[in-house]
């Protein structure tokens, strides 16, 4: 279904294949060896109907064509086809009719320079779900490769099997490889491509050293540097970040975007965000996908999403009423979510009376109190790993006292973490213009990220307060017995559940207690559960962290309403549901003195998690059941231990222990015996399967069109692989004004896939989206832009060279000026072309005090530059800012020679007399 670069020359020796010949043959068996499926090959031939085992077995399949010279084989599993003599994958959806096929003509006939690409990921979708998500298969399953210790390495080979068994993340790196391109250091997304090119190639090693992986996130982190053992889930935090800021692309504006923007810029914003951020909300800072900051530039994800956010948190003060559900319903949800207002509002057990209050009236953000912690968490310490108490992975932490059930959210590691604070202050200076915000969004937001809607409600007034905070993953904490109680008990439905106490759930600590524990295990594996008491179930964890939170004592918050510190309740809902779903237990507790593991069982369910529970109701996701992936484990106590994953192999369907470079294929009951503790789970739906069937049926009747239609391939990977792959993104490849941006033309085969008339109208009308695109331009408006942006940073950068070069040319200036370096690596990275977007106006305002007679001076300890009066002059008429901070000379003056002379004749004389 491609161009000539694509089509396989021996297709004419196929004879007339029909779908149910192959379903048929697929029951046979070998009819060497007599062995049977499943990846059983029938040869294609024309006149052969042999049917031949795999490698897994004698191969039989392969010495039938080595010796009856017949290149073309059928795995009967998958239906996919593979030619020996090209060493290749063929795509033969006619030939798998139930009529004979006609001639098939090329997409490729018009005489335009196209894309040489072609729908080529849509086979993918052929098989079912078990099978859909594999490049090609053959006899050996794909993805079996084991990863060699690299020296206490285990907890970075167990969390890169468990990304390496997501299919839409490996897909988008094996079927998008175009896609993966950046200038930032050190270019962790090309090792992590690299290393699942190894992984899932067709002639794999039995192992790979993540070597180049291992250096990229030890430069990234200093943490991982050395030998000793890190935190599993740390090091996912830290790698997603990564990738996430590597692959980033800002998210294009439509015109209606751009025009609902100019709209709402009028509002306070930011004030109305400020008051939002809740002081724990730094507490648990990490190396989450969840801030989503550019670079100096402190904008979240996706502008869709930011959409629903602001009417969330900024309905009008009239009072009228809030119905977010219809207003999400009628605007297309996209992927992404800001992250710049995070108050972390705790669960909620009874969402609708709090909404029927928001209804009521206008919600307003809330600060809580400095002192407002979450009962539940108040004695639980970040328990994430036993190397906690060292430094973060990819940011500095600001602690705060607070509650911390969003842990699993924490913010993205990036320089301008307080970015809403920041634009505050530049906001505030007077005559600034603020730096336009950009949106961002990559893979990595696309596939983890979802959103929380939380409320918080005063008890006396009844002031309730909304603030949307996106997740990448749910810290959970593992319920005690009387937790558990309360949990399941009707009277405890609407008090919040002090969960993570589990203090008589810890293991010991010793190799005694090693060995004990794990014959504790087994004997528990094998005793009915009234015996031990209640089995602690995931959706138990689940109840927990969602049940609702009563501030009142030390947890008391301030109401801006009430002016006063009140008693509350904190509500907290699923808004949006990610793609896929990763789920941490807090296993690790780490107290001032000592630290233990909580080895409690968690029962999990392999297949249906269902989220509908925990679901706001505005939630904009129609799929909520997930699928488990992978489960990551921890043997051992807090102080040493050893991580391994169990993996469900996409192309067989089969369990796989991965235990560094040992892959051994184990029972799903081993898999649900397992001690687990991070959890990645897929959204699934039937519906999506017969979806892709369809659309390649349309693609296999090869209408006769006479227009082609260029669609994203990023977008159609997640048609192929997510379960709600959302509307048709065509602006991923295309600018604001409808054409290619100029630095994106040299790649566009990369880019986009040729689709066939009538399947784009099929994908169009059922995911709407677009636009629709028939013909690929380079964007003359783009390059002026392109050529202007240029101009003026040679001319800034020349300019500034040349007043600095003065300034340092003086001896002994009678004025210093200071220039916040904040500000000014902003500045520099975008003349030097670093950062597209210009810097906003100069902030001095972290390096300014001002003193009590309003003078303004220079802040001991700041970071600053210093710079010339013409300089100063030159950036602050560009930019604009403040406040103004200069240093003047004061250097006293030299008297003359002559006068000097004369003065000591006067004193001689004077002592003379």
């Amino acid at each position: 279904m491609g161009d000539s670069r694509d089509l396989c020359p021996h297709l004419d020796s196929i004879g007339e294949v029909t779908k149910e010949d192959l379903l048929l043959k697929s029951k046979s068996t070998c009819q060497s060896c007599g062995v049977s499926g499943p990846n059983l090959w029938a040869c294609l031939q024309v006149s052969c109907s042999y049917v031949g085992c795999g490698e897994s077995f004698a191969d039989h399949s392969t010495l039938h064509a080595q010796a009856k010279k017949h290149n073309l084989t059928v795995n009967l599993t998958t239906f996919r086809v593979w030619c020996y003599a090209c060493e290749k994958e063929v795509f033969l959806e006619p030939r798998l009719a139930a009529h004979p096929p006609g001639p098939a003509p090329k997409f490729s006939e018009q005489d335009s320079p196209p894309p040489s690409h072609s729908l080529k990921a849509v086979p993918i979708a052929v098989a079912d779900e078990g099978e859909s998500e594999s490049e090609d298969d053959d006899l050996k399953p794909r993805g079996l490769t084991g990863m060699k210790n690299l020296g206490n390495s285990c907890y970075m080979n167990a969390a890169l099997q468990a990304l390496s068994n997501c299919p839409p993340l490996t897909q988008f790196f094996l079927e998008c490889g175009g896609l993966v391109r950046t200038d930032k250091k050190p270019a962790l997304c090309r090792s992590y491509q690299k290393l699942v090119s190894e992984v899932w190639h067709r002639k794999r090693p039995s192992y790979v050293v993540p070597t180049s992986l291992s250096h990229g996130i030890k430069l990234v982190n200093p943490m991982f540097r050395g030998y000793a053992q890190q935190d599993t889930q740390e090091f996912l935090r830290c790698l997603m970040d990564q990738l996430h800021e590597e692959l980033k692309e800002p998210v294009v504006a439509t015109a209606a975007a751009l025009t609902e923007a100019r709209d709402s810029d009028s509002s306070d914003t930011d004030e109305k965000r400020e008051g939002d951020r809740s002081p724990s909300e730094d507490e648990f800072l990490s190396c989450d996908s969840s801030s989503d900051r550019g670079e100096g530039d402190g904008q979240g994800r996706s502008g869709g999403s930011s959409q629903v956010e602001a009417e969330l948190l900024m309905a009008d003060e009239a009072g009228r009423a809030i119905s977010e559900k219809e207003r999400m319903k009628d605007r297309k949800f996209s992927w992404g979510q800001q992250r710049t207002n995070s108050e972390q509002v705790d669960e909620d057990a009874d969402v609708d009376t709090a909404m029927a209050a928001l209804e009521q009236q206008p919600p307003e953000t809330e600060q809580p109190s400095p002192r407002s912690t979450s009962p539940c968490r108040t004695p639980e310490p970040d328990n994430e790993a036993h190397m906690r108490s060292t430094s973060r992975p990819c940011s500095p932490v600001h602690h705060h006292e607070g509650h911390a059930k969003l842990a699993s959210s924490p913010h993205r590691a990036s320089p301008v973490r307080m970015g809403p604070a920041y634009v505050l202050k530049k906001a505030q200076v007077p005559g600034s213009r603020r730096r336009k915000e950009q949106s961002y969004r990559s893979v990595i937001s696309d596939i983890f990220d979802g959103s929380v809607l939380s409320l918080v409600q005063c008890l006396t007034c009844d002031r309730v307060s909304t603030t949307v905070e996106t997740f990448q993953d749910l810290s959970l904490p593992i319920p005690g017995k009387e937790d558990l109680a309360k949990l399941h008990s009707a009277i405890y439905q609407n008090v919040p559940a002090k969960s993570g106490a589990c203090g008589d759930s810890y293991a010991a600590q010793g190799w005694l207690a090693f060995i004990v524990e794990y014959i504790r295990r087994f004997v528990v594996s094998c005793t009915p559960s009234w015996f031990w008491g209640p089995v602690v179930t995931l959706e138990d964890c689940l109840a927990a962290f969602f049940a609702a939170d009563e501030l009142k004592g030390d947890n008391m918050y301030s109401c801006e309403r009430c002016k006063k510190l009140r008693n509350g309740v904190k509500y907290c809902k699923v808004l949006r549901l990610p793609e896929i779903l990763c789920i941490h237990l807090k296993r690790f507790r780490h107290e001032v003195m000592y630290s233990f593991k909580i080895s409690s069982h968690v029962s999990f369910p392999l297949e249906g998690l269902d989220l509908r529970p925990f679901l706001a109701k505005e939630c904009t996701s129609q799929i909520t059941t997930y699928d488990l992936l992978s489960v990551i484990c921890h043997h051992g106590t807090a102080g040493s231990g050893h991580y391994i994953a169990y993996c469900q192999n996409v192309i067989n369907g089969q369990w796989y222990e991965f235990d560094d470079q040992y892959v051994t294929e184990v029972h799903e009951t081993v898999v649900q015996n397992a001690e687990a503790y991070v959890l990645f789970y897929r959204k699934s739906s039937e519906e999506a399967v017969r979806e892709r069937q369809q659309v390649v049926s349309l693609a296999a009747m090869r209408e006769p069109s006479l227009l082609r239609f260029y669609v994203s391939r990023e977008w159609l990977n997640k048609f192929n692989t997510f379960a709600e792959p959302g509307p048709i993104t065509n602006h991923t490849f295309l600018c604001s004004h409808g054409g290619i941006p100029p630095n994106k033309y040299h790649y566009i085969d990369d880019l986009v896939v040729i689709l066939p008339q009538n399947v784009w109208e099929h994908l169009y009308n059922r995911f709407g989206g677009g636009p629709a695109v028939n013909h690929l331009y380079v964007c003359s408006i783009c390059q002026v832009e392109i050529e202007a942006l240029a101009k003026r940073r040679r001319v800034e950068i020349d300019t500034f060279i040349k007043l600095n070069k003065a300034f340092q040319a003086e001896e002994s200036p009678s004025v210093i000026y200071c220039i916040s370096m904040q500000w000014f690596r902003e500045w520099e990275a975008f003349v030097k072309g670093k950062d597209n977007e210009p810097p906003g106006p100069i902030d001095n305002s972290r390096i300014a005090q001002v003193k009590g007679s309003g003078h303004v001076q220079l802040k001991q300890g700041a970071d600053y530059g210093q710079i010339s009066e013409e300089t100063w002059v030159y950036l602050n008429n560009l930019y604009g800012g403040g406040p103004e901070i200069a240093i003047r000379q004061s250097v006293a003056q030299v008297p003359d020679p002559e006068s000097l002379h004369g003065e000591q004749k006067i004193e001689a004389e004077t002592r003379a007399l």
